[in-house]
Order: structure tokens, then C-alpha cells, then sequence
């Protein structure tokens, strides 16, 4: 808990931790997990706290559930519980950053934008941010994968698409997108024009996809074939694993594969002197990281 207490005059002041923060990722929609966010930032207080994408319910799942009952999740659940959460914290409340995941249909974004307009979080995709003496960068692609949904994929360094897996040029989008960028846009292409000559000393990044032959983004495939092909096991990006071992920035924050934890028994892993961390996580319970910028290593993770 980073919270300072001193008794001056029967008045207690509190003093935040200027560097304490939390990274949960893959919320999907179970609002349990939000209300265990909520509550633990409230007992906490995190000077930031990141939100690494995939947070709204899948929308082919809710439709094809026999309990499906329309409801605006991002703005009565979430939305609602960070204000609730201002609200009771004041000056205590923490800077939020968001970015959304390659299952969340980007027609949310007006509505994550207009939030932040309201001071609620500061929407992080393609963007570089200021927490102190941070910089926080969001990027919210993912390399193509096998669903439907193509709102947040990319090709990662060139046009190669795993067996089993569907293009950005083909699928669905909830908005337009030109066939050019769908065609010639690459992770890679779009990583080097965000941050490719800013000084990564202190610069956070948040990103929805994990690097490349990681611990962190290892999927369930063992022995899955197309078409007589191996499946490759893992299935993070190319050009983020490039990026994070040229670049060296000190934190990565990254989500998407929910059983990578369980199958490495890895949440983190150093690539030089970045650290790494997955707070993805395919049992019911939420997923906390907390680390200190000024003390990445000493990061720890809760189930709650």
C-alpha cells in the first residue's frame, strides 16, 4: 500500500508515492474484475494506473449468449466507476491511461475520447504522455489473428499472415479504414514513427500485444496444425520484440494472451534493461501488476 500517514494536529495528510502504479490488462467485459480494480484503487491509491486494453465485453459472445441484454458497458460500468472513484478520492485520484484491445470494436473510441475530455483517464493509443518525469506511450495493434474483428490488427513487419490466421484486409471493422492502410500499414512502419527518436530512459510503454518468442506470448497450440502446417506457439509481434530490444525503454506493458502465465510460469521477463510485464490471465480473477517506475524489478502480481 502506498499511502503515507501523518498525525499533525489530529489531522491525518496523505501522501501518494510519487511512482507506485497498476497495470491490469484483458478485462473482457466481467464486472468483478472492475469492481475489484475499483476497490483496490480506493484502499491503495496508485499515483497511475494503466488499462492495457481488451476491456469491454466480446460483442459476438454477448450476442450469442441466451442472457444477452443490451447495455452500454463502457459508459455505466466503467466509465461510471471511475467517476464514482474521482469523486471519492479527489485530489487522490490517479492518472489513468488507456488504450483498448483487438477486441474491442474501435466505434468506442468517440466515447473513451469524449471521456477524457472529462478528465476520467488520458486515451493513450498512438500517443506520448507525461506522468512526472515518464513518458507514457500507447499502442494498441495486434499482429493478425484468426478472428473475425479487425478494428486493432496490423500486418506486423510485412505481409505475412500465420496459417490460420485472416488479414487486415479482410474480416470485419466497426469503422472505415481506406483499403491502403489496411494493405501497407505495418506495426512496424507505425512503432518507428511514434517514438523512434525520443530518449527511452524513462518512457513507459503501453501496448495490447506482447513481444515475439516471449514468456509472455506463448499460446495453446502444442501440436495444432492447418493444413498440415505446425502452428507456431508463439504468436506475440515482431516488430514490438525488435522495438523493445533497440529501443531499451524501461517499462513494457503488454496483455492478449491470456494463458501465456500459466503455460511459462513467467508474467515478466528483461530484455536488457527494459522489463517486461503480462497481466493477461485466462482464470475468473483480476490481474494486478504493481510496480514502481524508479523500482521496475521489485514489480510484484496479485490475483484478486
Amino acid at each position: 500500500m502506498c499511502l503515507l500517514q501523518y498525525n499533525v494536529c489530529k489531522v491525518s495528510i496523505y501522501r501518494r508515492c510519487p511512482t507506485n502504479c497498476f497495470f491490469v490488462t484483458d478485462l473482457h467485459g466481467v464486472e468483478p474484475r472492475f469492481e475489484a480494480l475499483f476497490r483496490v484503487i480506493a484502499q491503495e491509491n496508485p499515483r497511475a494506473v494503466f488499462l492495457g486494453g481488451d476491456l469491454l465485453p466480446s460483442p459476438m459472445a454477448s450476442l450469442m449468449s441466451s442472457k444477452f441484454t443490451h447495455r452500454d458497458f463502457l459508459s455505466e460500468v466503467i466509465v461510471a466507476g471511475f467517476e464514482k472513484l474521482r469523486g471519492s478520492m479527489g485530489p487522490g485520484y490517479p492518472e489513468i491511461y488507456v488504450i483498448l484491445g483487438n477486441d474491442d470494436g474501435r466505434m468506442e473510441e468517440a466515447a473513451l475520447l469524449e471521456a477524457a475530455t472529462r478528465g476520467i483517464w488520458q486515451y493513450a493509443h498512438d500517443r506520448s504522455l507525461e506522468l512526472e518525469d515518464y513518458r507514457v506511450y500507447g499502442y494498441a495493434y495486434v499482429p493478425p489473428t484468426p478472428f473475425a474483428l479487425k478494428d486493432w490488427e496490423r500486418y506486423d513487419v510485412s505481409r505475412f499472415v500465420d496459417p490460420g490466421c485472416v488479414s487486415p484486409e479482410h474480416g470485419s471493422h466497426s469503422i472505415p479504414v481506406t483499403p491502403g492502410e489496411l494493405k501497407y500499414s505495418t506495426m512496424h512502419k507505425d512503432l518507428l514513427k511514434l517514438a523512434d527518436k525520443d530518449d527511452m530512459e524513462n518512457a513507459i510503454f503501453l501496448f495490447h500485444a506482447p513481444p515475439y518468442k516471449s514468456k509472455l506470448d506463448r499460446a495453446a497450440l502444442d501440436g495444432k496444425m492447418i493444413d498440415h502446417v505446425p502452428l507456431d506457439v508463439h504468436v506475440g509481434s515482431i516488430a514490438i520484440q525488435r522495438f523493445i530490444k533497440t529501443h531499451q525503454p524501461l517499462v513494457t506493458l503488454h496483455g492478449h494472451v491470456h494463458e501465456s502465465t500459466r503455460l511459462t510460469g513467467q508474467w515478466r521477463q528483461q530484455f536488457g534493461r527494459t522489463h517486461a510485464f503480462n497481466a493477461a490471465h485466462d482464470g475468473p480473477e483480476l490481474s494486478l501488476i504493481t510496480f514502481d517506475t524508479s523500482d521496475p524489478a521489485s514489480a510484484t502480481r496479485r490475483l484478486l
